[in-house]
This record gives C-alpha cells, structure tokens and sequence, in this order.
C-alpha cells in the first residue's frame, strides 16, 4: 500500500532540520526569496551569508529549508529552489490569502502538509497515523522509528539522529513549560493544540475533538487527497476509513467520530455537491456525485479562507 512504511519503496526522512521546529515567520521568508520566476540558488540556505540573507544562523537557514519543502510551500529541483502554486497563493505580497500566517487555515494547511504522507518528516507521520496508543512517551515513538529502520536494508539512522528527531516532533507541537533561557516564541504549529505533555510523567498525548478553527474546505481538501491517495478507484468511503486509515482526516486532524461525522454530513456544501453523505441502513458513509478530479484543490483553498480573515 501507498505510504506504507514498511514498504522498502516508501521513503524515509527523519533530520533535515538541524534540531529545530517550524518557526513564524520562517516560511514567509523562504518563499520570498525563492519567489522569482527562476527561483532562487538552492546553495542560497546554506551559505555562510544565511545570517545576512535571513537573519537567522546557517543551521537555522537549513531548518528554514526543510520546512519550506516539506509544507510544499517550496519545490526542489537540482539548481534551484522555485515557490510553489499553493506558496504564491498564500504569501504573496498584496494578493495573497495570509501572508504572515495570521490565519488557521495556513497553520492546518502545512501541518496536513507535513504529517498526510511519511516522504518528509516520517516521524510526524508515523506518529499521527500509525500510533495507536492513548498516551506515549518520546521513548516509545523513537523505538517504533528503530524498528522501522532496522527493518529496512538501505535506511540508516543512529539512535541520537531518531531522539533529536522524536524532540523536535514533540517540540513542534506541545504547549512548552517555561523554562529560564529558551526563545520564548512557540513554534508554529503548537497553536493547533494538537499534542499535550504531562510535566509530571513526560507522558504524550492527541488532543481529540472538533477543531473549531478548521475550516470544512481544508476538511475538504485533506479528504480529497487521501481519497487520492488511497483509494482512488473506490466511489464510497466509510466512516471508518475516514476516521481510522493513514493519512485520513480523522488521523491527521484528530477529530472524534461525532466531530468527523458532523463534517462528513455537511460534505456536500464544501465540494458543491461532488461529495455527498449517505445514511441507508446503518450504512454511513461520503460518496462521490461525479469524478474526484473535479473537486478543484485551489478552490477548496481559497474558500478556507472566506469569512474568517484575520483581524
């Protein structure tokens, strides 16, 4: 199956950014120096003139990198970085829907972005949509990535490389207890309230529930993806499916069945009748009305945004 990480075809990807989670303004400032029409030189984030470019050390200007691909704000190709279409659609200056992230949907949009498929940040993937425990600790995610590894004759990763990475997981979205000396600015997607920790025993755990900041379109959109992905050549979708399968919406945005079928009931109005709800004989379950590549991506984007700009 696609996105199967025990499938040697799936790729692996836990480092790539130096220790440190997706920040502000960070994303902002990438795309604007790859906004040209040619792009950017991709050596432009590794240079020792990052501090001057970016205002931020070397390592940081690589995190600030990684970041950028792996929220799809920003393409690789062998010479150069280039702004995606979803990157000019958000940050460009004057015309475009958020550019300094001052509203949800941009926060929900690149975190689907990072944890709906494992090329990226494998761990945040794996952690969304494949732990199944109620409460974890950093141990038990970085001995699951082990044993992923060790199962795999080409992956390598030491067991720091996986502890560096199970932290920057859990930096990236658990509230921080004060501590004296650290920035105090949280990282960018601890605003979801997706992950708490329990000072007490380390213990982690998803916050379940509605997501009221989530926008029915960026609903939308993650289920078009994952029906994509994953079951593309299915008309129908159960409730299950949708709730429980990797890289579902119930996996990657943590609702609860009442909140997901709330949603899923409510289909209809944000993919203008291409996706419909049905309820016959206990069955329950989101069908297609027509073809799945009829449900415009950019469009469901946009409309995430309408009514609920920042003030």
């Amino acid at each position: 199956m696609l996105n199967d990480l025990h499938d040697p075809a799936t790729a692996i990807r836990v480092s790539g950014h130096e220790t440190f989670p997706l920040r502000l303004l960070w994303l902002k400032k990438a795309f604007d120096h790859a906004s040209d029409p040619d792009g950017v030189d991709r050596r432009t984030f590794q240079e020792q003139n990052a501090i001057a470019t970016f205002g931020v050390g070397k390592n940081m200007a690589l995190s600030m990198r990684h970041w950028a691909l792996a929220t799809k704000i920003l393409r690789d190709s062998p010479t150069h970085l280039h702004a995606t279409d979803l990157g000019r659609l958000i940050f460009t200056d004057g015309t475009g829907l958020d550019p300094y992230l001052e509203h949800p949907s941009t926060l929900w949009l690149m975190h689907a972005h990072l944890v709906s498929e494992p090329r990226a940040a494998t761990t945040f993937y794996y952690a969304f949509n494949l732990l199944n425990q109620i409460a974890f600790t950093r141990d038990d995610l970085v001995r699951a990535m082990a044993a992923i590894i060790e199962a795999r004759a080409t992956a390598r990763a030491t067991a720091e490389t996986l502890k560096r990475d199970v932290e920057v997981f859990v930096r990236s979205y658990a509230p921080r207890h004060s501590d004296a000396g650290e920035d105090a600015a949280e990282p960018l997607l601890v605003e979801l309230g997706l992950l708490r920790e329990q000072r007490s025993t380390g213990q982690l755990e998803f916050v379940r529930g509605q997501k009221p900041s989530l926008d029915n379109s960026i609903f939308a959109l993650v289920l078009r993806q994952f029906w994509e992905r994953q079951h593309s050549l299915s008309p129908t979708l159960s409730v299950e499916q949708v709730q429980y399968d990797p890289g579902s919406p119930g996996r990657v945005f943590k609702l609860d069945e009442d909140s997901l079928v709330a949603r899923l009931m409510s289909i209809g109005d944000a993919t203008g009748g291409k996706m419909v709800w049905t309820d016959t004989a206990g069955l329950r379950q989101v069908a297609l009305a027509g073809r799945l590549e009829e449900i415009d991506e950019i469009d469901l984007v946009k409309a995430g945004y309408r009514g609920r700009r920042a003030a």
